[in-house]
């Protein structure tokens, strides 16, 4: 299926696997790029010399295009666009919108560059700036999110700007895709579907948390770091959603130094990253902290498999997913799913 997204970034399916931290490594977006989608690694939790190394093996593994996932606001952006360039990374893609120079300093390298945006007026700003596609996640979404659902904020992108925009926030079968091409988008981005295959290297009791949650029991809280962030309901959310602000902020300095052994961050690094994202909201200092190191509630789940100490990030699709088919498995059923859909629809007239 060709779309302005496979002509874009040479993949030949329309399907974007999301750089979700401690989940999307080497091992995941490898195997998303040899099933024909779009692979995207999350360098947020790497430093610069493993991220290198990931990129590294990512090619041993396939020679299909990849991308790498970016925090803009990180005081090493510069650098880590200077490794894109350097190791010959296809795509570059961010979670916050890049810079007008980054920007720049991608496309004049040959990197296809595509932000993630939440509303129509960062699409339209990193449109303007030369962005070559956009990912806008609805409120569906796993992770930080908005209010506005994806049915209502996707067509009002497509309408806004004139490049690519693929749709991202409760997507997870062909059905979704054909729906998402029907709005005009160029393909579908997912996340916690990818997460539920059997090449994510999540522990296995982490996955049974998600396979056994229903839509209900995902929910959106600001407890973590003072951002709507959509996540399973677990007894860590709800002692957060019930510290004090004493005792969070105890919490909060203990996961900060963890935190801060694990990513070689001063601590004055980490305050001032946080207050990055304090900026213009008002979060308490307990968040502050948390949003420097969110990081370390996701790697206890995700990586050591402790969901008793953890945050699960977590798209509503989650309710709705059964099983764990391989990337190769997923990508194919989606695929064939969507086609299926097509053939099946009324003819007009």
């Amino acid at each position: 299926m060709e779309t302005a997204l496979t002509k874009l970034t040479g993949v030949r399916h329309p399907i974007v696997q999301t750089g979700m931290g401690w989940v999307a490594g080497p091992r995941l977006v490898s195997a998303t790029a040899e099933a024909g989608a779009l692979g995207i690694l999350a360098s947020a939790t790497m430093t610069v010399e493993q991220l290198r190394s990931a990129i590294r093996e990512v090619k041993s593994r396939t020679d299909q295009p990849f991308g790498v996932n970016l925090r803009a606001d990180a005081g090493d952006a510069r650098e880590r666009t200077d490794l894109i360039v350097e190791e010959g990374v296809g795509v570059a893609s961010f979670a916050l919108a890049p810079s007008r120079d980054l920007i720049a300093r991608l496309k004049d390298a040959g990197v296809v560059v595509i932000p993630s945006v939440g509303a129509r007026r960062h699409a339209e700003k990193v449109a303007a700036w030369g962005a070559d596609a956009v990912i806008v996640q609805g409120g569906e979404g796993g992770g930080h999110t908005g209010e506005v659902a994806t049915t209502v904020l996707l067509p009002q992108v497509v309408d806004a700007v004139d490049i690519p925009v693929v749709a991202a926030g409760g997507f997870h079968d062909g059905r979704g895709l054909v729906a998402a091409l029907s709005y005009g988008a160029a393909g579908v981005a997912m996340g916690t579907r990818f997460l539920l295959t059997s090449d994510s290297t999540v522990p296995d009791a982490v996955k049974a948390k998600y396979l056994a949650a229903t839509v209900k029991d995902i929910t959106v809280t600001t407890a973590v770091d003072g951002l709507p962030h959509r996540m399973l309901r677990t007894e860590m959310v709800a002692a957060l959603e019930r510290a004090g602000r004493a005792r969070a902020l105890a919490q909060a300095v203990r996961r900060a130094a963890g935190f801060r052994k694990v990513s070689g961050l001063s601590w004055t690094r980490m305050v001032r990253d946080g207050l990055a994202m304090k900026h213009g909201k008002d979060l308490s200092w307990s968040q502050v902290l948390l949003a420097a190191n969110t990081p370390m509630l996701l790697k206890a789940s995700m990586v050591e498999g402790r969901t008793d100490l953890g945050v699960m990030a977590s798209g509503q699709v989650a309710g709705v997913i059964e099983d764990l088919p391989s990337c190769a498995a997923l990508v194919d059923r989606v695929m064939a799913e969507a086609e299926h859909v097509l053939r099946t629809l009324p003819s007009p007239g």
